[in-house]
């Protein structure tokens, strides 16, 4: 995908990006590249695939959301920075919180983010069980979101307890979706979420298939959750 491709793409999504979001995604991509010669960012660094698989795949969640107004969201598990800042360059009034297990990581993003000029975005080295118990976190943000990071049975206990009750928790899945929202039923109607829609999405230039998963949080999620760091992902919620 091309950058004229990426910017078209999203204009017929209603995305119009101004010429200084355009410059913003050109330095993420280089600044990525830059930097994943000297750290594991991304096995994707060729500048079409890039825009494809990550800022294009990270920004169709916003397909099925309103974005329009202020809005929290925390990003577990980020990585490089997705699905979170694409969706932030896209939607500056967003205040953007990313936690991540990484050191190394959140070096990174706490200088994207100063590259790219962006304001509120805060960055912290945690794990996700520890943050979502933490009490200036916990049920604290509009949106929670994950891409790439493991089943929904083990995101669901890592990411629903961070949401506001009438929030929502959206995952960035690929071909397996239908799947995993199967073995995870159970452990989101115990943390206190409700499944409002699964929606398939192939990538421009048939490059795959993707789903974005969106729970609504209808109630406070027990006190005991999430467990101690580790055990979502050794014994999970099935």
């Amino acid at each position: 995908m091309k950058l004229e491709h990426f910017v078209e793409k999203l204009k017929e999504k209603g995305i119009a990006l101004s010429e200084d979001q355009i410059n913003q995604f050109e330095i993420y991509f280089k600044t990525l590249v830059e930097w994943n010669e000297k750290m594991n960012l991304t096995a994707i660094t060729e500048q079409s695939e890039v825009y494809l698989k990550h800022f294009y795949d990270s920004i169709t969640a916003s397909f099925y959301l309103d974005l329009s107004k202020p809005l929290t969201i925390c990003d577990v598990g980020a990585g490089a920075g997705f699905p979170s800042l694409p969706l932030k360059i896209c939607f500056p009034h967003m205040k953007v919180t990313i936690v991540d297990s990484l050191k190394k990581r959140i070096t990174f993003l706490n200088h994207l983010a100063s590259e790219l000029g962006l304001t509120e975005v805060t960055f912290y080295h945690d794990r996700a069980e520890s943050f979502a118990r933490n009490k200036n976190f916990r049920q604290q943000f509009d949106l929670v979101t994950a891409r790439a990071v493991a089943k929904m049975t083990v995101l669901s206990e890592l990411c629903l307890p961070l949401v506001k009750t009438n929030g929502k928790f959206i995952a960035l899945k690929g071909p397996n979706a239908q799947i995993e929202l199967k073995e995870a039923d159970h452990a989101i109607k115990l943390l206190g979420g409700e499944l409002e829609d699964l929606y398939p999405i192939n990538l421009p230039g048939d490059q795959g298939e993707r789903h974005i998963i969106i729970i609504n949080k209808i109630k406070t999620t027990p006190k005991k959750y999430p467990r101690k760091p580790g055990m979502p992902n050794k014994l999970p919620l099935i």
